[in-house]
């Protein structure tokens, strides 16, 4: 055998020794491989879900269904001394009003003060959205769009209303954050180029709503905490300044998105010069770029059941501007009212601050907020449907998910909430143990300072005991 046949067979030996020794070791688990010697690992067990979270999703199911008509209509002196026991509860404080009516005949079952207006907080946002459904196509969607300007090398970033578009690239599967900065940028960018068009100068053109971004009653701390941002055509995220739920928001929103969008332009290869300005695209500009929000109905949804105090404001001037009166909260607030009017819905003795209830001059009867939750499921209004869905499920979503938890209750009830300091509201529908539906408004403004907790526990234990009471 010569030397390099002795060389080639050592080197074949070593490598297959090594191979047998690193099996070996597989085996053994010491070193990474597909081979072991252990017991197989039992079967992993399917990830937990909350009993009570099941039992919510099959009730949510059930309360969407049509009433049944054959149910037994529950005792009208029941409800009533039911109804009597929780306004004599101190926990709400000296005055509160209650109504309590047959989801399908309309047939009042119960009530208390039912005419009086009361500050409603964030059950306001029931107009609203019906004012919003009825005066606008549900699936309307929101422009935003870049025209040129006034001068050749100006551009207006034109807001349509759309106060949730994302910072980057839109998300078509998302309500917030459906239409993108960077989607807008990227197509404004091509048409500039095509022109030869490298830099230009930005102006932002909100004029689209008018009058005050802030309303009368709302505090500069609201605004820093989170409860609502300056009412703008045009805002990223919906004005927040940084990611959350309740962050502070921009003093001018929409000034803010323009500084976004410039920040996109030039990442595509177009120089803002100098800082955003407000200014007007011209009539019959030429467009150059156009992203659309969700559809109305979605926006609509997303904000009843996160009690969004500025979409609800949004919505407001929209139907304003379908109505022909100005995009302002006067103008607004006239429009929500006689949209609910023209519904075959009395607003006497109603008044609207703002679209959203966060100002507390706002003043809703009972009797009005049940009259709009019927309309919602009368089958003469279909577009109002986004609004039974839309509202808080209790134990399950929205700012319902943490009440209503458990028992008949969870998932039976859908309403929406009202919390003002010294107010405490709710208004939706239930089912009973009957499977009758009733709708309900239950209106507490006098609380005093004590918070929100005794109140809460007070009216959950009035609906649970009306979801769980044949009450024949």
């Amino acid at each position: 055998m010569s030397w390099t046949s002795k060389v080639v067979g050592t080197g074949l030996l070593v490598v297959v020794l090594a191979a047998g020794a690193y099996l070996v070791g597989d085996a053994y688990d010491l070193v990474p491989g597909g081979l072991t010697l252990s017991a197989p690992p039992p079967t992993a067990l399917p990830f937990p879900t909350a009993p009570g979270l099941v039992a919510a999703k099959a009730a949510a199911t059930a309360a969407l269904k049509a009433p049944d008509p054959n149910a037994p209509m529950p005792a009208a002196g029941v409800v009533q001394s039911k109804v009597d026991a929780l306004v004599a509860s101190p926990a709400l404080g000296p005055t509160t009003g209650v109504v309590v009516a047959d989801r399908l005949t309309g047939e009042v079952l119960a009530t208390h003060l039912p005419d009086e207006a009361r500050v409603p907080a964030s059950t306001a946002k029931l107009l609203t959205a019906a004012a919003a459904l009825d005066t606008l196509d549900p699936q309307t969607t929101l422009p935003t769009t870049v025209r040129m300007g006034a001068a050749g090398d100006e551009i207006a970033l034109v807001g349509g209303g759309d106060m949730m578009l994302a910072a980057g690239a839109g998300d078509p599967t998302a309500v917030v954050g459906h239409a993108g900065m960077a989607d807008l940028a990227a197509q404004v960018a091509k048409n500039l180029t095509l022109r030869g068009t490298t830099k230009v100068r930005l102006r932002v053109d909100d004029t689209l709503f008018s009058g005050p971004t802030v309303a009368p009653g709302w505090t500069s701390s609201e605004i820093n905490l989170g409860y609502v941002a300056p009412v703008t055509p045009l805002a990223v995220n919906i004005g927040k300044i940084r990611a959350g739920e309740y962050v502070p928001r921009f003093a001018d929103p929409a000034l803010s998105a323009g500084k976004v969008f410039a920040q996109r332009l030039a990442e595509d290869g177009i120089t803002v010069v100098g800082a955003p300005t407000r200014g007007t695209a011209p009539a019959g500009a030429q467009l150059l770029g156009k992203v659309e929000s969700a559809p109305l109905a979605d926006v609509v949804r997303y904000t009843l059941t996160t009690s969004d105090n500025t979409i609800a404001e949004v919505l407001g001037r929209l139907v304003a501007v379908a109505e022909g009166l100005p995009a302002s909260f006067d103008g607004a607030t006239q429009a929500v009212l006689h949209t609910i009017d023209t519904l075959g819905i009395s607003t006497a003795g109603d008044h609207l601050a703002d679209c959203s209830g966060l100002d507390a001059a706002t003043g809703i009867t009972p009797r009005t907020l049940v009259a709009v939750l019927r309309a919602t499921q009368d089958p003469k209004h279909p577009t109002l449907r986004d609004i039974a869905e839309g509202v808080p499920i209790g134990g399950l979503t929205g700012t319902l998910d943490n009440r209503f938890t458990t028992g008949a209750a969870a998932g039976d009830v859908r309403a929406k909430t009202g919390s003002l300091p010294s107010v405490t509201s709710l208004a939706g529908t239930l089912i009973t143990a009957d499977g009758r539906q009733l709708v309900f408004a239950i209106m507490a403004d006098a609380t005093g300072a004590a918070g929100q907790e005794a109140p809460l526990r007070a009216i959950d234990a009035f609906v649970e005991g009306l979801v769980g009471c044949g009450c024949r």
